[in-house]
């Protein structure tokens, strides 16, 4: 109901106001959120290990905020090389570039600037390591992974995935300013995990995959040998999170954690190889069942990670 002498909104306002909203939501869209929430936790648990209790509230903020920036970066990067095969696959064509919602040459623009930023926040309120490991994980997932493994090989993901472990290595050096075993081991962890995760979200899309000539492992491959490789993977990733317990001395928590999340982990990937044997149907397959395991797989073990020192 309106009254005398009360403002009419203009259609047009309120449609532009819709507009500005959608502009918005698309711009951080392009940065890919869920991704940086997956990156930041091998990033902030990693910083209170490293300091062997709580690390200061602004260098975690200052970590975080050009965590976001640079992981934001390279995916905007990522997807304005990508913007070609996102229009034609399913699970992205919802994009931003494939709905010309944002610009390729906008996009470009707010990627490098995002990049500057974070190298910028990084260096001067973290320290230029971190700022320049953060900018060799960028440059790593554009250049290596999406313009050159991610359409030529079946190893893309595993060489590609070496972007995504650069952050337990920024964690540590954003409080010790040096790298040692600690993080090397981590970002082992990390690599081990990536394979067995990403093939297990590539089985359910591996149409979509193989309409632009993307050779992930699932297209070109049997299920039952792609259920084969995240079995093999996953041993040596159970197994080298249980080198950080030796080597860094950790509390009763960590390697507990380690051996009963690795314990779930290896059943589920076992279990995906025994119904990938003689079918091809995603439906009886139900690969993404480790996919979504496999995302709490390495939350809790980075929590735990981050819980071990508090309770010595």
């Amino acid at each position: 109901m309106t009254y005398v002498g009360q403002p009419v909104p203009d259609l047009d306002q309120r449609s532009d106001r819709a507009s500005m909203r959608d502009v918005i939501s698309a711009y951080v869209s392009l940065t890919k959120p869920r991704v940086i929430e997956l990156l930041l936790l091998t990033t902030v648990p990693v910083m209170f290990f490293a300091a062997q209790g709580v690390p200061g509230v602004g260098l975690v903020a200052a970590t975080v905020v050009g965590g976001i920036f640079s992981a934001g970066s390279a995916s905007v990067f990522n997807c304005v090389y990508d913007r070609d095969i996102d229009e034609q696959m399913r699970r992205t064509r919802r994009r931003a570039l494939p709905r010309h919602v944002v610009t390729p040459r906008a996009a470009l623009i707010f990627g490098s600037a995002l990049a500057v930023l974070s190298v910028l926040v990084l260096g001067f309120f973290v320290n230029w390591l971190s700022a320049g490991l953060s900018l060799a994980a960028n440059a790593f997932y554009v250049f290596v992974y999406t313009m050159l493994l991610k359409r030529r090989t079946t190893q893309n993901i595993v060489w590609g995935g070496i972007a995504g472990c650069f952050p337990t290595l920024i964690g540590w050096t954003a409080v010790t300013n040096q790298v040692s075993w600690e993080p090397l081991i981590l970002f082992m962890v990390v690599f081990f995990w990536t394979p067995p995760h990403t093939w297990a979200l590539a089985l359910r899309y591996r149409e979509d995959y193989a309409q632009v000539d993307v050779p992930m492992l699932p297209v070109v491959k049997s299920a039952r040998h792609v259920g084969g490789q995240i079995v093999a993977y996953s041993w040596v990733m159970v197994a080298t999170s249980l080198l950080l317990w030796p080597i860094a001395s950790t509390g009763w928590l960590y390697p507990a954690a380690a051996v009963v999340l690795g314990a779930v982990f290896l059943v589920q990937a076992h279990q995906l190889h025994g119904r990938a044997k003689g079918t091809e149907e995603l439906s009886k397959i139900r690969p993404m069942q480790l996919f979504h395991s496999s995302n709490l797989y390495l939350s809790l073990l980075f929590v735990a990670l981050a819980v071990d020192p508090l309770l010595r």
